[in-house]
C-alpha cells in the first residue's frame, strides 16, 4: 500500500505518455493543455489529500505519510514541494495554452512540462544520493529540451545550448563530489552519510575536496554566484513560459537537493562549511542586484533579479538551523507567485505584441491595466514591501540569521541593505507603467486564460502577506521532518 502514496508522480507519467498519442490522433490541438491540466490537477489533489487538507488517505485506508521506501520519502517535506512544482506547472500550462496556441509541436511540449515534474518531484523525495541526481537529470534533460522548443530562434537555441553544456558540466561536477563523499563513508543514503560523519569521520583533505564539489555543482544549479554566468542568457531566449518554469520550479528543485545534502548528510560538518555560504550568499545577492539595475530587458533583469533571490535563499545554508529552514521554505512559496508571475505578464507583453524591453512597459496601465497592475503587486513584493508576502518570507529568513546571533547577524544586515537596493529596479518598472506616458494607441486585449494565472498569483502573494500563519506553519513542519 505504501506505493499509492506516489500515485502524484504516476499520475503524470502516465498523462505525459499519452500525450503524445492524443496529439496523434487529435486535429484540435487546444485539448493538449486541457489534457494536462487535467493530470495537474488531479496529482494536486492527491497531494493535498497526502497533507490532510482534503480527506483522501482513508479511502486508501492510508495515514499522513512520514514513510521511506527505495530511497524515496513521503513526509510533510517531499509532499509540500511537490505541491510546489505542480502548482508551478499548473500556472505555466494554463499560461502555454495561449503563448504557444499555434506551435504544431504542443504534444511533445506538455509531455516535457510533465516529465520535468515528475523529475523535481523525485528529488523532493530522494532520500539517496543516486536517487537525488535521477530527478535532477530527469528534470534537467527536458528543460533543455524545452528552453530550445523554439529552434528556429537563434537565441532560443542558444540558450537550449549554453543550458545543456553548462548543465552537463554541473552534473559531472556534481557527481564527482558524490563519488568522493561515497568513497569516504562508505554509502550514498543521505542518513547513512550524517550517521557515519557524526561516528567520528574527520574532516580531511578528501572530504573537503567532496564537500567543494558539491557546493560548486548544486552552485550551478541554483544560479549562485560565480556560477550563475548560463542564467541571464538561458532565461532571455528561452520561450518565456518556460522561463518562468525555470525560475519558478527548476530553480526551487536545486534548493532542494541543497537542503538535502548540506543540512542534513553533511550537516555533521556545518561549522566548516557554513562561512563559505555566507560568502556564496552575499556575492550572489549583491550581484544578482547591482547587474539587474543595468539592464534594458525585462526579462534579463528579472533573470538577475532571480539570482539575487537565490542569495536570500543561500542564507539557509549559512545559518543551518531549523527555523532559517523554515524561512527559506516560505520564501520559496512567495517566489513561485512573485517571479512565476512577472515572468508572465512578460509572457503577456510578447502575446500582445508590446515586447520585453523595459520601455516598452511605458503607460502599460492605460494598454493593459489588469496586467499593469499585476505586474506592480509583483514588483512590490519582490522588493519586500508590505504587506504582501514577498516582505513575510524575507522577514522570517533574514530573522532567522539574527536568531543565530554572531557573525551571521552582519549576513541579515547586508540581506536587507540588498532588498533596499532593488528597490530601485523594481520601482522603475512602476514609474515605467505609471508615471511615463506610453504610445498613443487603443487598450489592448488581454488574454482571459494568462490573466487568470495572474489574478491567482496576486491573491497567493496578498494571503501569505496578511495571513502568513497557515504558510508559516506548513513551511516549520516541512522544516522539522528535514531536520528533526
Amino acid at each position: 500500500m505504501s506505493y499509492l502514496l506516489l500515485l502524484p508522480e504516476i499520475v503524470l507519467v502516465a498523462f505525459a505518455l499519452a500525450l503524445p498519442g492524443l496529439d496523434i490522433m487529435c486535429k484540435n490541438k487546444k485539448v493538449l493543455p486541457y489534457f494536462s491540466i487535467g493530470g495537474l490537477l488531479v496529482s494536486i489533489v492527491l497531494l493535498l489529500g497526502w497533507m490532510d487538507i482534503i480527506p483522501l488517505l482513508s479511502v486508501f485506508g492510508l495515514s499522513v505519510p512520514t514513510e521511506v521506501f527505495g530511497g524515496l520519502a513521503v513526509d510533510a517535506f517531499s509532499v509540500l514541494f511537490k505541491l510546489i512544482f505542480a502548482v508551478v506547472t499548473l500556472m505555466v500550462v494554463v499560461a502555454s495554452s495561449v503563448y504557444i496556441k499555434d506551435d504544431p509541436h504542443q504534444g511533445e511540449y506538455y509531455t516535457l512540462l510533465l516529465l520535468a515534474t515528475v523529475g523535481m518531484m523525485i528529488v523532493a523525495s530522494a532520500t539517496d544520493l543516486i536517487i537525488l541526481v535521477i530527478g535532477l537529470e530527469t528534470a534537467s534533460l527536458s528543460s533543455y529540451a524545452l528552453a530550445g522548443f523554439r529552434k528556429k530562434e537563434r537565441k532560443s537555441a542558444e540558450a537550449a545550448m549554453k543550458y545543456f553544456i553548462i548543465g552537463a558540466m554541473s552534473s559531472a561536477i556534481l557527481l564527482y563530489g558524490i563519488s568522493i563523499i561515497y568513497g569516504v563513508t562508505g554509502t550514498t543514503d543521505i542518513s547513512g552519510i550524517s550517521d557515519a560523519l557524526f561516528g567520528g569521520i574527520g574532516f580531511d583533505g578528501l572530504l573537503v575536496a567532496g564537500v567543494i564539489f558539491l557546493m560548486v555543482g548544486f552552485g550551478f544549479k541554483v544560479a549562485a554566484a560565480p556560477f550563475h554566468m548560463w542564467a541571464p542568457d538561458v532565461y532571455e531566449g528561452a520561450p518565456t513560459t518556460i522561463t518562468t518554469f525555470l525560475a519558478a520550479g527548476s530553480k526551487k528543485m536545486g534548493f532542494v537537493a541543497f537542503f538535502k545534502v548540506f543540512l542534513v548528510a553533511l550537516i555533521a560538518l556545518k561549522a566548516d562549511w557554513s562561512i563559505a555560504f555566507g560568502i556564496l550568499a552575499v556575492l550572489t545577492m549583491t550581484v544578482g542586484n547591482v547587474v539587474a539595475i543595468k539592464q534594458k530587458s525585462v526579462k534579463r533583469m528579472l533573470a538577475y533579479s532571480s539570482i539575487a533571490q537565490a542569495g536570500y535563499l543561500l542564507i539557509v545554508l549559512a545559518v543551518g538551523t531549523q527555523y532559517a529552514l523554515a524561512g527559506g521554505i516560505f520564501h520559496m512559496m512567495t517566489h513561485v507567485f512573485m517571479k512565476g508571475g512577472a515572468f508572465i505578464v512578460v509572457a503577456i507583453l510578447s502575446v500582445m505584441l508590446i515586447g520585453d524591453k523595459l520601455e516598452d512597459l511605458k503607460g502599460l496601465r492605460v494598454r493593459a491595466p489588469v496586467t499593469a497592475f499585476c505586474m506592480a503587486i509583483f514588483m512590490l513584493s519582490l522588493a519586500g514591501i508590505p504587506p504582501f508576502g514577498g516582505f513575510a518570507s524575507k522577514f522570517v529568513l533574514f530573522s532567522s540569521a539574527v536568531d543565530a546571533g554572531g557573525w551571521l547577524i552582519w549576513l541579515a544586515v547586508i540581506a536587507v541593505l540588498n532588498s533596499a537596493l532593488s528597490l530601485y529596479y523594481y520601482a522603475r518598472v512602476l514609474k515605467l507603467m505609471y508615471v511615463l506616458d506610453g504610445p498613443i494607441g487603443q487598450k489592448l486585449k488581454e488574454p482571459r486564460p494568462m490573466l487568470l494565472v495572474l489574478i491567482v498569483a496576486v491573491i497567493a502573494i496578498v494571503l501569505m502577506g496578511v495571513l502568513p500563519g497557515p504558510f508559516i506553519d506548513a513551511a516549520m513542519e516541512a522544516a522539522r521532518t528535514l531536520m528533526p
